[in-house]
């Protein structure tokens, strides 16, 4: 067994914060919600049997540790302690999340001797970017728990106010974060999760697009050609996923740090599932699996 770190696996998933709501006021086997909640389902049951030890889990902050007069492009947590974000309704009831100082340290590092600039943040509240993906995965949590079932690393991601960062530079820093991990002298198993997406649009015109066809061709790319899929324009996000579809960069960040992209096999489809709508939203949700490259496929 590797005396480092590794990723094992990296999940994906829409990050709707009405999903919260759903769960949080127990309506989650509403006719309207149910069929949502059931796609998530198989990978509960995956996370209960490949609990990981850290998560390095990517998201955007929507207005609430930062605001639009301070905007860093990759913020990465390297706090022990995150409290839920008072988004305008009261802090969700969940779990403070917990970080892993020492992993955040050393991502930090390496990072950004790889060259890039990462602003780091010691104390910030986490909104349903961050907590919503927790609970699809996780489950419903007790608000009193001393925190989620393992640590957690945030990396928001600015995609509110452009610019924001290409689907290049967000790939290429998944890569950086692989290199990162596997340096790490610990033998931890680390997931990454890249949230956000998929189709949708919150005002103008257009408000409550939901492009289902675009959508299921993007993860299809996202699976087979990351490096393709990497170099799409944001016009191209705009004009086809909604203003907000361009949340889905973050994806690439998590696709980037999967081993297949440094000469591994390519990775397993654990769990694929699509629903719409959520509100106004179309949700995706995608788990691979790292392959060790002495593994049968």
């Amino acid at each position: 067994m590797s005396s480092h770190a590794r990723i094992t696996a990296s999940v994906y998933t829409s990050h709707v914060p009405a999903i919260g709501v759903a769960m949080d006021q127990g309506r989650t086997a509403d006719p309207y919600w149910a069929p949502l909640f059931a796609g998530y389902e198989p990978s509960r049951q995956w996370m209960v049997d490949n609990k990981p030890d850290a998560i390095v889990l990517v998201y955007n902050d929507h207005a609430n540790a930062f605001s639009l007069d301070m905007i860093p492009t990759f913020a990465l947590g390297t706090g022990d302690r995150y409290e839920p974000a008072d988004e305008g309704w009261g802090p969700r009831a969940v779990p403070p999340v917990l970080g892993h100082g020492a992993l955040a340290a050393h991502i930090a590092q390496s990072v950004i001797q790889q060259d890039f600039d990462l602003t780091l943040i010691n104390r910030m509240t986490v909104d349903h970017g961050l907590t919503v993906p927790l609970s699809l995965l996780f489950g419903p949590q007790r608000a009193d728990a001393p925190g989620w079932p393992c640590p957690v690393i945030p990396l928001a991601v600015n995609v509110v106010q452009y610019p924001v960062p290409s689907g290049r530079r967000c790939f290429q820093l998944g890569q950086a974060i692989r290199r990162a991990v596997e340096s790490f002298d610990e033998p931890l198993n680390v997931q990454i999760w890249g949230t956000g997406g998929m189709s949708h649009q919150l005002q103008g015109p257009r408000a409550g697009l939901i492009n289902r066809e675009w959508d299921n061709a993007w993860m299809d790319r996202l699976i087979a050609d990351p490096a393709g899929l990497a170099e799409m324009p944001h016009v191209d996000y705009v004009r086809e996923a909604g203003s907000e579809g361009i949340e889905l960069v973050m994806w690439l960040i998590a696709r980037g740090a999967m081993s297949d992209l440094a000469g591994g096999p390519p990775p397993r489809v654990a769990h694929r599932f699509y629903h719409v709508p959520a509100s106004n939203t179309a949700v995706g949700h995608l788990v691979l699996e790292n392959i060790p490259k002495e593994s049968p496929q």
